[in-house]
């Protein structure tokens, strides 16, 4: 039974009683037992560290307890019992229980959040704070009483329609200061409820057509919001990291911050490259015309890796469909990025991620969250296998091996100018010759290790 704040006793919402346990891969489900993880172990080491550290899941509050299971030709699919008529407060402390039920079932360590999606909006700006700050109080005692961390916060800029030309770059300023101040509020209780990291997430900082935009006007505008959400952040002492999360389009045609490359160049026009990193999403790299590893590995070349919303897409649809990891290949790849890369640092792994509209049932929410977290420690392991073997290091270290020579070095550092390089061509007759790359025994290497 949950505690009712009317005063009576509600039913366990799911069915699953018990936190789900660690079996081991020879575990075969039963009807006591319908599921167990056969690959999180929370406790092994994993390249110095436990799995749980070096995994760090979080449940998101948004697509798990606040979206209703509509899509853009279907109303609401999910029948939660906060989603109906009732008074806000009284839904947003049942939907506060049901989360903190089902961290405690799979047994995750974090969770994420919008503002919007936890606590009623109200009337006014005030009164949505207020709302949010009595929220807050109940997180922190859930906290406390549970040992559940925040991994991050973020402010919802993007549903409301005084957003629907942005928030940063909208052409009116007093919605950039409406933001602004949303913002304010929620990296402060972001800051103390102890969040790892504050996230912005620009869901329509962008145009729909250039007839009516002005795209140097919104840069700066956008990079002006960012530079005083890291002011407050050192004024306010919150030592998480500011995040952006790339994304290229939908809703808007055009986003500022399409991927990894595009924020690193916006933040070093901003001077914010060393104090701001990325929340890549494989959804979002997949509608960029990226792989996830590959921003992944972007991110971590250009210094700017922070956390990880751990989805996919749909490759046969263009839109951020946000389905549950169940790729092996694809989530082993990415993590040995990470991994090479030094880990997940002070990020994590969100899932970011729905269920599909039919998935109606409550206990859908355990199992998509459970089998998720197992394939992830799973393809944890993987990647340790295939970063302690080293032969894919060994591999690009031979074929650049060149340019750590005398030589190569030579022109990395300025000391030959291009008729040097022409020269030393003539002299010494250089006709070089093409190696293998190797790939389809690369490619074979990788599927020795699943």
């Amino acid at each position: 039974m949950r505690h009712d704040p009317t005063g009576g006793q509600r039913p366990a919402y799911f069915g699953f009683q018990q936190p789900l346990a660690y079996r081991g891969p020879a575990f075969v489900p039963s009807a006591r037992e319908p599921f167990a993880y056969r690959h999180y172990d929370k406790n092994r080491l994993v390249l110095g560290k436990s799995m749980q550290e070096q995994l760090r899941f979080a449940v998101c509050y948004w697509h798990s307890f606040g979206w209703a299971g509509t899509d853009p030709f279907g109303d609401p699919s999910f029948e939660r019992p906060w989603h109906g008529a009732g008074e806000p407060m009284a839904q947003a402390l049942h939907k506060a229980d049901v989360a903190f039920d089902l961290f405690r079932l799979v047994d995750t360590p974090y969770f994420t959040f919008h503002d919007r999606d936890v606590a009623p909006e109200g009337a006014s700006l005030a009164e949505f704070h207020t709302n949010l700050r009595r929220i807050g109080e109940v997180f922190a005692r859930k906290m406390q009483d549970t040992g559940v961390r925040l991994l991050w916060g973020t402010a919802n800029l993007f549903s409301h329609r005084r957003y629907m030309a942005g928030a940063a770059t909208n052409p009116d300023p007093e919605v950039f200061s409406y933001a602004a101040a949303q913002v304010k509020n929620v990296l402060e209780l972001t800051h103390e409820l102890g969040g790892a990291n504050y996230v912005l997430w620009g869901g329509r900082e962008g145009y729909e057509t250039l007839l009516n935009t002005d795209l140097k006007r919104e840069l700066a505008q956008l990079g002006r919001f960012l530079q005083l959400v890291v002011e407050h952040k050192h004024k306010i002492g919150f030592k998480g990291q500011i995040l952006i999360e790339p994304k290229p389009a939908e809703p808007t045609k055009h986003q500022y911050d399409r991927d990894v490359a595009a924020v690193f160049g916006f933040l070093r026009e901003h001077g914010l490259e060393h104090e701001v990193k990325v929340n890549i999403e494989q959804n979002h790299a997949l509608l960029a015309g990226q792989t996830f590893e590959h921003e992944i590995a972007m991110a971590q070349a250009l210094g700017i890796f922070g956390s990880l919303d751990m989805n996919r897409g749909d490759e046969l649809l263009g839109w951020d469909t946000d389905q549950f990891p169940n790729n092996l290949p694809q989530v082993a790849l990415s993590l040995y990025e990470v991994l090479k890369g030094g880990g997940i640092g002070q990020g994590g792994l969100n899932f970011d991620a729905k269920l599909r509209r039919q998935s109606i049932d409550p206990d859908d929410l355990v199992w998509a969250h459970a089998t998720a977290m197992d394939l992830c420690a799973q393809a944890l392991l993987v990647a340790e296998r295939m970063l302690q073997d080293g032969a894919l290091q060994r591999h690009v270290q031979q074929r650049y091996a060149g340019w750590d020579g005398e030589a190569g070095r030579a022109i990395l550092n300025g000391e030959r100018s291009l008729e040097d390089l022409a020269r030393d061509v003539a002299e010494r007759g250089l006709d070089p010759r093409p190696r293998s790359a190797q790939q389809e025994r690369l490619e074979h290497l990788v599927n020795s290790y699943l």
